[in-house]
């Protein structure tokens, strides 16, 4: 082997292993919070109630046999080494899993795929597998029944709607759980003081969200490595110092007594042994920050350890003081290091937090990338890791939503009856999700895709149904946050869809606005205008409308589409498909601009340029070649080159004209740049038709219309300059 490259393929090397483990010491300050905080809350939970009748060392045995599988089956086996398997891209989440089905079937509605799409690498999601019989019946039944996959859609978007119940649930229960405490030094507080501290807390987490994942990762690590540090030194002692024969108790043959023994009881106490894997969907889910290597290193390796030293050392300690069951956390700390445990405890709450918080972000990013959220503002807090972003109103809704919570119930066994069920509904989605994968994707045989969900789903329903039986004692939170999150995604859905379809029914052909234009005396100007529209063929009727009463516009016209993907990113030399409208001396383009939903979009200087380098590089390539006919519209992607040279890549089609000098094209767009660029949008007003019933009418007119109305506005969205802007008003009957 050659020694340079030699020692260039260890230079790499050596920089994956730094940027690997980089990612894992800021992944305990983002990933693993939530899931390191349950000790202080998964005794106390679980003990609440009439499980208190049942106080024998078997009853603690039995929870403790309980957590350790429970621990080992969900986020050990299922979430690390399946779920982390089925990433898009690099990309987790319910969107994620869905993304992978839309590409692999036509399951779902989201998608905006084209025919243009047909060859683009990033459809392309590695080699091609054999068929099953079972996987093309699957693919036929999605394919063939409408109503199948609207129940898909329903169910990704209520998993989505129960991850932002846990970014209100998580830092509420940790936040209170944790500064509740301080009762056992002090028990004559008042429990006003606790709640006031704990929303003093909350309101400072909220505010450190603007700094970004990255800077607060940083921060936040060292907090949950001393953390996890600290519970399993006390577990060690525990261990040693009261009931060294507690670790038998990780044999499956005391969870089988426990439920012998408990029965009914011990069925209802799986509401608070739940608890102890809340955060491992936050693994999967914030899979976009990190890497699998990374978060599977800090888990097999840290984390899942120092969890079961913890738990053990708490039950050995509560087998010998049965009477602190309701504070066998706190109390099982050493008097001498209590105080330095607390704090590290409140701070750990504070980083729990931050990984469901984070969590929340990235879905909500994802879905109204695809139009299944009203525009919110995103901003990108890093430039190195992509996926790591902010969102204000989002931030301060989740604020005041935990304070409520806080404030409203005071009790963390109603909050934790809240929290389990909401955890364990996404996990069930996940594993309803994950069969379709298996089968679908990775086409593995039914009979594999059946032994998971037995495996894990049978574990995750026992869990469901136990909790299912407490909403009347808090459980209805998650199930009224997330119902009110669904209905307002699938209202936005629903009006979007009903607005871009109008928009394809009423555009107009070019072939007749041309007709239309000795008789309306059109008019061209200097300059470049970007018309924005949803249209991908023909001329959008804002546009339409716009031209039959004010005949002017500008001498280059560029009809502009951007496009979200069921993909999580769209490789740049790919992002921008150009094709002529037209004859070559109208001037007139047409720039799709694909997206995926984790990709960044750019600003407003930087995207102008990108689309007219764009057209620059199609009209260079089209000055040789067959001419085609004026009305019919070909797509050509056009890859941008690199460092000044040729892009190379995949063969792609370009739109050629006899007779067109390209200098002469380019000179005339260079010269329509310096003459001004301006954007062209519609201010469109949606409103259901007369004939509509009210239903339709309630959700169009008054529920859509009240979301449009305070979201961001489309211009303020794409950053485009106000002083740039003409906004032509239409009202859309739809």
């Amino acid at each position: 082997m050659d020694p340079e490259s030699a020692s260039s393929t260890r230079d790499s090397k050596l920089k994956l292993y730094k940027t690997t483990l980089c990612l894992a010491y800021q992944s305990f300050g983002v990933v693993y919070g939530d899931l390191s905080i349950s000790p202080i809350y998964v005794y106390k939970s679980t003990f609440s109630g009439r499980l208190r009748l049942h106080e024998n060392n078997d009853e603690i045995l039995g929870v403790l046999s309980l957590v350790f599988w429970t621990l080992t089956l969900i986020p050990l086996c299922k979430y690390i080494i399946f779920v982390l398997g089925a990433d898009d891209n690099g990309e987790g989440g319910t969107f994620a899993l869905y993304s992978l089905l839309c590409r692999h079937a036509k399951v779902g509605l989201l998608s905006t795929f084209h025919a243009s799409d047909d060859n683009a690498s990033f459809y392309n999601s590695g080699p091609s597998l054999k068929e099953t019989r079972i996987n093309s019946t699957l693919k036929e039944f999605f394919e063939k029944h409408w109503i199948s996959q609207i129940v898909l859609l329903l169910v990704v978007l209520l998993g989505t709607g129960m991850v932002i119940g846990d970014g209100v649930l998580t830092p509420s229960m940790s936040v209170l759980s944790a500064v509740n405490g301080v009762k056992v030094k002090i028990p004559s507080l008042h429990e006003n003081y606790t709640v006031f501290i704990a929303c003093v807390i909350l309101m400072g987490l909220f505010a450190l969200q603007h700094y970004g994942t990255h800077r607060v990762g940083f921060l936040f690590a060292p907090i949950l490595i001393a953390w996890l540090l600290s519970i399993s030194g006390v577990g060690i002692y525990n261990i040693i110092h009261w009931n060294p024969r507690i670790v038998s108790a990780l044999s499956p043959y005391y969870a089988y007594n426990f439920f012998k023994e408990t029965g009914k009881d011990g069925w209802k106490s799986l509401g608070g042994i739940v608890l102890c894997i809340t955060g491992a969907e936050a693994m999967f889910a914030d899979l976009g920050h990190f890497s699998q290597l990374s978060i599977r290193l800090a888990f097999t390796l840290f984390v899942y350890p120092c969890l079961i030293l913890a738990y053990m050392g708490e039950a050995s300690y509560l087998s010998q003081h049965k009477e602190d069951l309701q504070s066998s956390f706190y109390k099982a700390i050493p008097e001498v290091i209590f105080w330095p445990v607390f704090i590290i405890a409140t701070l750990a709450t504070v980083v729990g937090s931050q990984a469901v918080i984070s969590a929340t972000f990235s879905i909500i990013s994802q879905c109204r990338a695809l139009s299944c959220f009203p525009r919110v503002r995103i901003v990108h807090t890093s430039n190195q890791i992509h996926g790591q972003i902010y969102i204000p109103e989002v931030n301060w809704i989740l604020m005041l939503l935990c304070l409520s919570v806080v404030i409203g119930f005071r009790d963390t066994d109603m909050i934790g009856t809240a929290y389990g069920l909401a955890v364990i509904i996404v996990m069930l989605i996940t594993s309803c999700l994950m069969f379709l994968v298996i089968v679908m994707v990775w086409k593995r045989t039914i009979l594999a895709a059946i032994a998971f969900v037995i495996i894990f789903g049978s574990i995750e329903f026992l869990y469901f149904s136990a909790c299912i039986a407490k909403v009347h004692k808090g459980g209805w939170v998650p199930l009224v946050l997330s119902l009110i999150v669904l209905f307002v995604m699938c209202i936005w859905h629903y009006g979007t869809f009903k607005k871009r379809s109008f928009e394809l029914q009423n555009k107009v052909c070019l072939d007749t606005l041309l007709a239309l234009g000795p008789n309306l005396g059109i008019n061209r100007v200097r300059g470049i205008c970007l018309v924005y529209s949803n249209v991908v063929s023909g001329v959008p009727p804002m546009f339409a409308h716009f031209v039959t009463n004010f005949p002017t516009f500008h001498e280059v016209l560029i009809f502009v589409t951007i496009q979200s993907l069921t993909v999580p990113k769209v490789p740049v030399e790919e992002q921008v498909l150009v094709s002529r409208v037209g004859s070559p001396e109208f001037h007139l383009f047409r720039c799709i601009v694909r997206y995926g939903y984790r990709d960044v979009r750019k600003e407003t200087y930087a995207f102008e340029n990108h689309v007219l380098n764009s057209v620059a590089e199609f009209l260079k390539g089209s000055s040789d070649g067959c001419v085609e006919p004026s009305s019919q519209l070909v797509d050509a992607v056009i890859r941008q080159p690199e460092n000044g040279a040729a892009a190379s890549g995949p063969s792609r089609r370009k739109v050629r004209f006899s007779g067109v000098g390209f200098n002469k094209e380019v000179e005339e767009l260079e010269a329509a740049r310096e003459a001004g660029l301006a954007y062209m949008m519609g201010n469109t007003c949606v409103l259901a038709n007369e004939a509509s019933s009210y239903l339709k009418k309630f959700v169009i007119n008054i529920v859509y219309g009240f979301l449009r109305r305070n979201s961001r506005r489309p211009a303020t969205s794409l950053g485009v300059p106000h002083t740039s802007l003409i906004e032509v008003g239409m009202v859309y009957r739809v």
